[in-house]
């Protein structure tokens, strides 16, 4: 059985994977980490991360960015690997982010589930048929109201595909109202929605001449990123260090 300490445990997505992880019997949780205890968890939860000590195989992640340099030093210090789902990270954090894998596995993906990281990989394939022949991309993601970042870590990672199959010859802006010139060429425009209790919705759109081609995704529940990150934390148990991502996961 795989042991984990859930670090958010008390937010919206810890207590879905709390709720997830109860009835799988392949893993379970021995502690959790939050600013606040709720005291109503089957598990032991800490508001210091350093006060924690139970022996764990992997670490899951739904916090905030404030709380990531902690985690990956401590998941750095006790070699428990990390599932790194907190989005809205600095440049800082991820050049971080990147030295810790150095020392511990961590797994880091900007969205969870499988449909997404499918979506990313058929985005890489369509773009470069797309994008050479007058295709303008662009993307418009709608959330909740309570999510803090702006735009989602999902659209960002979206663009990056795009942009890594047309070998970083894109730019990205998230706000056109302050400017009077014609769409660049190579611009990709990213757009944030925010409200109600949107789960998360995002829309890549490939615009050319006398035609539009889509692609969505929309996610429903909380449930499937809960779910992937279960998936990731058994994956990353006992693996050596590295940098590794849902496409490692899925195959």
């Amino acid at each position: 059985m795989v042991s984990v300490i859930l670090h958010g445990c008390t937010g919206h997505m810890g207590q879905v994977v709390t709720d997830i992880i109860a009835s799988d019997p392949e893993i379970r949780i021995v502690a959790g980490i939050d600013a606040v205890d709720l005291k109503n968890r089957d598990y032991p939860v800490y508001t210091d991360i350093t006060a924690c000590s139970e022996p764990a195989d992997a670490i899951i992640d739904f916090s905030s960015a404030k709380a990531v340099d902690a985690l990956l030093s401590y998941g750095a210090e006790r070699n428990i690997p990390i599932v790194l789902c907190t989005t809205g990270l600095s440049d800082v954090q991820l050049k971080n982010v990147k030295e810790a894998s150095e020392q511990v596995a961590i797994l880091r993906s900007a969205n969870m589930s499988l449909g997404v990281n499918l979506l990313l990989k058929l985005l890489k394939e369509a773009a470069p048929t797309l994008c050479p022949n007058g295709y303008d991309p662009e993307i418009v993601e709608m959330h909740h109201n309570r999510k803090i970042d702006a735009p989602s870590g999902t659209a960002i990672a979206l663009a990056d595909s795009i942009n890594e199959a047309m070998d970083g010859r894109y730019t990205y802006t998230y706000g056109r109202s302050e400017r009077r010139e014609k769409r660049p060429a190579y611009e990709i425009g990213i757009s944030s929605v925010r409200g109600g209790t949107i789960v998360g919705e995002h829309d890549v759109i490939f615009a050319g001449q006398d035609e539009v081609i889509e692609f969505r995704h929309t996610a429903y529940s909380r449930a499937i990123f809960a779910k992937g990150a279960v998936q990731a934390a058994k994956f990353l148990a006992g693996k050596g260090p590295g940098l590794y991502d849902m496409a490692d996961v899925i195959g």
